[in-house]
């Protein structure tokens, strides 16, 4: 093998977020591969090597991440709003053991770099785009949050603790709300671009209901622009370990989205608002300064843009999950 050739473990390659990856990296000679799936099945795509295994399994994680440069660290148990009401433990102990087992794992191997994506699920409200630094962590997460953001934070702190008394690079993005190609899109499970895509596209009559009122802000960003900040780290990050805001720095009101995709849909529907189903009242955005300065990182793909690139795929591709 080429000795500038990068050997890649993808882990989760068969979910939104992975399998994003696995296209990406797979398209480029300068990488090697392997992409580490569990109960989803593995797609066509040349020149990747899949292994399964279940992450959660200290002896697949040995198993899979052993010879490997770069991991790239996209399994996740993930859910949309109504299971984060209803069963809240479902995202917290997979990730927390996978990831520790991963973490772990990279630094007793020595693998160059661990990419993970943590989430932002730990900062208050704001109407202006925060910083790595304005996260306090003496303000404690909205209730609802508490669990899985202080499995975040734990995951955190760790990747933090490899990378100074280890040789393993670790990456950390705090990223936005994710949206694009292969994203889950069936009601019970998705998050509120995906649940707002099928909604329109699907809308049998002249409505289409939103839980709350529609006020929340949410930072959106394209998959394609959160594929490029992993390249842009694997190839840029020179500090053992650094903490990201990727996001597009904007918010946008779920109402004003909700708009969007029936206006960009070519869709004639009207609005109806629940506002006894749950909803999660935060307006967040990010600053993502810090990840231009020092990866040369920046969104270029705009929210309507973005709509119009997922509206076409959602037809062609007819998710239902």
């Amino acid at each position: 093998m080429d000795l500038q050739v990068k050997r890649v473990a993808i882990c989760g390659a068969t979910g939104f977020i992975g399998r994003n990856l696995a296209e990406r990296f797979a398209r480029d000679p300068n990488y090697q591969v392997t992409a580490v799936f569990n109960r989803k099945p593995p797609f066509d795509l040349a020149g990747v090597k899949w292994i399964q295994a279940d992450l959660t399994r200290q002896e697949d994680v040995l198993r899979v991440l052993t010879g490997q440069d770069v991991i790239l660290q996209a399994a996740a148990m993930t859910s949309g709003i109504h299971t984060t009401f209803s069963k809240p433990s479902q995202v917290i102990v997979d990730n927390a053991v996978m990831n520790s087992y991963i973490f772990a794992a990279a630094h007793e191997l020595n693998a160059q770099q661990v990419v993970f994506p943590s989430c932002t699920i730990m900062l208050g409200s704001s109407a202006a785009p925060q910083r790595e630094s304005d996260y306090d962590p003496s303000i404690p997460p909205l209730p609802v949050y508490e669990g899985p953001a202080y499995t975040k934070l734990y995951l955190e702190h760790l990747a933090q603790f490899y990378a100074r008394v280890g040789r393993t690079k670790f990456t950390v993005f705090r990223h936005s709300n994710v949206y694009g190609p292969h994203d889950k899109f069936d009601l019970k499970t998705s998050h509120v671009f995906g649940a707002t895509i099928t909604k329109v596209l699907s809308a049998a009559d002249s409505r289409i209901e939103v839980w709350g009122t529609g006020e929340e802000g949410r930072d959106l960003l394209h998959i394609d622009d959160l594929v490029e900040a992993f390249v842009a780290a694997v190839e840029r990050q020179t500090e053992k370990f650094s903490l990201y805001n990727i996001g597009s720095g904007d918010q946008i009101a779920i109402s004003d989205l909700v708009r969007k995709v029936i206006d960009l849909a070519g869709r004639d529907l009207r609005i109806c608002y629940d506002e006894t189903k749950p909803t999660i009242k935060t307006s967040v955005s990010l600053d993502c300064t810090k990840a231009k300065a020092e990866l040369g990182w920046q969104p270029k793909i705009g929210i309507d843009e973005g709509i119009r690139r997922t509206l076409a795929w959602w037809r062609e591709a007819r998710p239902v999950g």
